[in-house]
């Protein structure tokens, strides 16, 4: 049985303890918060919810601990903080910062002797898979990664970090003709600019200088600077009655020729309904990886590019030859 436990009960986390009453061969252990420890109501009866500064005492209860804080402000130094204590998983997702944290959370788990997975997901993760395949077996041809439409959790809780911001909700929209224009196979030249669109829907706290926020957001480098950025203020109540299901998806397409002849096409599609509940479920199957790994003796850090595919599954390597291959 692999004991996990969960750093951080928002979205994210739940959508992590969804997914282990999913896989029996797993057993959430502890919950831990920045919050009131008795504001926290887990899905799982029976489990134990603790103060994030004492997860350190609950080390040997644990063979992985998944972070589910932002990558903004908690995950660059949470994870190469709690890698001193447990092995563990994170969903680092700001892409230009990812060789950074990579060094930082490597450099940690080498000197504690643990291990930690860091940028796992659907993106980075699941389409950094198909970004590698697509490049592999088509080379010379062009890669083009969509996303949406749906709402950002990184992005959106970035939003939020800004001072004088009470919530916010970030959509992250497609440029339908860019879309098109690729699934035609031209392989088009396209900016980050002509590819997204990013519409921020603020509720300012009151007095809170709008057109302020307004800047902060829209020349948020590694988030907005780069992109058309599109800025609502919004009441309270407004964002309330927005999409409750917090979905999302998107697409890695790959696009060329083998000869001049024949084009291909290759292309990952993901519709979620919750996109907190999918990425949840990606880093419970990464978190079986880890727990697996680290019992080999291997320390430090790995992405999924490092990951072989049949640590992943519960299901044992003759079965997935028989049924899978």
């Amino acid at each position: 049985m692999i004991r996990l436990g969960i750093m951080g009960h928002g979205n994210l986390g739940r959508g992590v303890e969804a997914a282990v009453k999913h896989n029996p061969d797993m057993q959430l252990v502890a919950i831990f918060t920045r919050r009131d420890v008795e504001s926290v109501k887990p899905l799982t009866p029976g489990v134990k919810v603790y103060k994030a500064e004492d997860a350190a005492k609950h080390a040997d209860e644990i063979d992985v601990l998944i972070l589910c804080g932002g990558s903004a402000t908690d995950l660059p130094v949470q994870t190469p903080e709690y890698i001193k204590y447990f092995n563990v998983v994170d969903s680092f997702d700001t892409h230009a910062n990812i060789p950074v944290h990579f060094d930082n959370v490597d450099k940690a788990g080498k000197k504690s002797g643990k291990l930690g997975l860091i940028s796992c997901g659907w993106d980075p993760g699941m389409f950094s898979l198909a970004r590698v395949y697509g490049e592999a077996i088509l080379p010379g041809a062009s890669t083009y990664t969509f996303w949406g439409k749906g709402v950002s959790q990184g992005h959106s809780d970035a939003i939020r970090r800004i001072e004088g911001v009470a919530d916010a909700r970030q959509y992250t929209v497609p440029v339908p003709s860019a879309l098109e224009a690729v699934r035609s196979g031209s392989t088009p030249v396209l900016s980050t600019r002509e590819k997204h669109t990013r519409e921020c829907y603020v509720v300012a706290k009151e007095g809170a200088d709008k057109a302020k926020i307004e800047k902060e957001i829209k020349e948020m480098p590694n988030y907005f600077a780069d992109y058309e950025t599109i800025v609502h203020f919004v009441s309270e109540e407004e964002v309330s009655k927005m999409q409750q299901k917090l979905s999302h998806g998107g697409f890695v397409i790959r696009s060329g020729n083998t000869t001049d002849e024949n084009g291909h096409i290759l292309e990952l599609s993901l519709k979620l309904d919750s996109n907190p509940e999918f990425t949840g479920s990606v880093l419970t199957a990464y978190g079986r990886a880890v727990a697996r790994l680290a019992k080999e003796g291997k320390t430090g850090v790995v992405t999924v590019f490092d990951i072989p595919i049949k640590y992943l599954s519960p299901i044992s390597e003759e079965d997935l030859r028989k049924n899978l291959l």
